[in-house]
């Protein structure tokens, strides 16, 4: 779900190499390529220790420059200084529409709060595990974890007690995923953008959503794209396919039920 204009949207990519597992540098690239033009790309990280190995050919597959930064303090993230100066700086330049910070730390939540209040776009990427501050102080948080290529924690073999169990399909898996907020919130969106007989566009509802819920992705709930996460709730929702001007392209609406 790409921000509005984000083609145009002239982006610096900071990394916090102490949060982020190099095997997910290249599907986060590509979901950044999405959201806007990277025309700066930084790691920060202090690359004398020894689990900085294997980042050298990811750096250079993807054209990131590495800022050392030592560590000073034991068991403090020593990248945070280093990328909070550089992200000043970056945006005094004058170059730039938007910052992605790539981090699961809540440290960098003064730094988007600043960053938006200088009229910047800021997307952040992180884990799971990443403090609800961080999430809502960006325009748009998505989750590491639901990026081609992320490195997935291995699940423990089915013991022989479960084979009897009947196989659950993916999609009946990732509609159990959509939680009762969830679905009031998809309510609610609707509510605030429909028209008088209750239609709303589907990228609007989209975009607003993400406004409220900056890290809501419908990949969180074992969809692509939001258009077949609400096609699933056929319950409570309507979907209605309109032609474009453009040959083989249609407008989605969706409107309650209840209406």
């Amino acid at each position: 779900m790409p921000l509005s204009n984000s083609k145009d949207l002239k982006l610096a990519v900071l990394i916090d190499a102490d949060n982020v597992p190099y095997s997910n540098v290249k599907g986060m690239m590509e979901e950044i390529a999405k959201l806007g033009t990277p025309t700066t790309k930084r790691i920060y990280a202090d690359w004398t220790k020894p689990n900085a190995n294997g980042w050298k050919g990811v750096l250079l597959e993807h054209a990131i420059t590495p800022i050392q930064q030592y560590s000073y303090t034991v068991g403090k993230n020593s990248s945070d200084s280093a990328l909070i100066i550089d992200a000043m700086d970056l945006l005094y330049s004058g170059k730039l529409d938007g910052f992605c910070i790539v981090s699961s730390d809540s440290d960098f939540t003064r730094l988007a709060v600043r960053l938006r209040e200088s009229g910047m776009k800021v997307i952040g990427i992180g884990e799971k595990k990443t403090p609800n501050s961080f999430i809502v102080a960006c325009d748009r948080f998505i989750y590491i974890e639901v990026l081609d290529g992320a490195t997935q924690k291995k699940k423990p073999k089915a013991v022989a007690a479960d084979t009897k169990k009947p196989v659950e399909k993916p999609a009946e898996k990732a509609l159990h995923k959509i939680d009762k907020q969830t679905i009031e919130l998809i309510e609610s969106t609707i509510e605030d953008i429909e028209d008088d007989d209750g239609w709303a566009f589907l990228g609007d509802v989209g975009n607003l959503i993400v406004k409220k819920k900056p890290e809501f992705d419908p990949r969180n709930y074992g969809y692509s794209k939001l258009t077949p996460m609400l096609k699933s709730l056929t319950d409570i929702l309507e979907i209605d396919e309109r032609e474009s001007d453009k040959k083989g392209i249609k407008h989605v609406y969706v409107r309650l039920r209840f209406n």
